[in-house]
């Protein structure tokens, strides 16, 4: 793990000087796509060449949210050389979890396919998901649904081995209503996917939220076992929901520690 002073004196010397004053200046408008029966939307600047991206999954409950809900995102990883991508997918109760996960595989085919064109490099794609789309990340990233993925930054879920969540009680009203069905919790969990072999490199942060970093943690030290690297950033100083609107904001912990992680594993 970590530490915040580490952190803090790396941030430093990491990130470019102008980088903080994305959080003051408005997102750029986006090229938007249809993928399937969902939609993406592709931000970028004009003249940009085989840049590293990073394809956001928002949360939501898997009932909730859209592919707007970036916060300062786009600007502060534009500012910092790269491409995003943020995208919707079905939500509960028209499309189950599995529909769900099944449309994140097809929107980064798409991603992988057409980046290109838009200034982004296919082999250097990061994919970021927060609390259901991390989620949705961590079990198409580890079930090797998103082929050719360079990095998985996954932002605060309990949602990592749902038969365990079960034994623990920690399936909540929100977690049951996804997963409604005992006999697709392994199927699920992105846990259950882990075994067996070397995974990308994997970022897992943790709010204070009930049962995060428990379960984070665990989740995390399965993976180290695959021989898989991975950085677990402590966040109990943020809550559910801050820990993801905080990003790119000026001196946020999580954004550096993300941003050491990223320029590490695909820049």
């Amino acid at each position: 793990m970590i530490d915040r002073r580490t952190l803090l004196l790396m941030s430093m010397a990491l990130l470019p000087a102008g980088a903080a004053a994305a959080s003051r200046r408005r997102s750029p408008s986006p090229q938007t796509f249809d993928y399937g029966l969902a939609r993406l939307d592709i931000y970028s600047r004009d003249g940009a060449s085989s840049l590293p991206v990073v394809l956001f999954i928002h949360g939501g409950a898997w009932r909730a949210g859209n592919r707007t809900n970036v916060n300062v995102k786009p600007a502060f990883l534009l500012d910092n050389g790269f491409c995003f991508v943020s995208i919707d997918y079905r939500m509960l109760p028209k499309a189950d979890v599995a529909t769900q996960a099944d449309d994140v595989e097809q929107a980064y085919r798409y991603v992988r396919a057409n980046i290109a064109r838009y200034g982004g490099d296919p082999n250097r794609i990061a994919v970021m998901g927060h609390s259901a789309g991390c989620h949705l990340a961590a079990l198409t990233g580890l079930r090797g649904g998103l082929p050719g993925v360079a990095a998985l930054v996954l932002n605060d879920t309990r949602a990592y081995d749902l038969e365990a969540l079960a034994r623990s009680g920690g399936m909540t009203r929100t977690y049951a209503r996804a997963f409604p069905d005992p006999a697709q919790w392994r199927a699920l969990s992105p846990a259950a996917h882990i075994e067996g072999r070397k995974h990308p490199p994997t970022f897992v942060a943790y709010s204070r939220a009930q049962g995060r970093e428990q379960d984070s943690r665990a989740f995390a030290e399965r993976l180290r076992a695959t021989g898989t690297e991975v950085m677990l950033f402590d966040g109990s100083a943020y809550s559910h929901m801050s820990i993801n609107r905080d990003f790119g904001e000026e001196g946020d912990a999580l954004t550096a520690a993300v941003m050491i992680f990223l320029k590490a594993t695909i820049v």
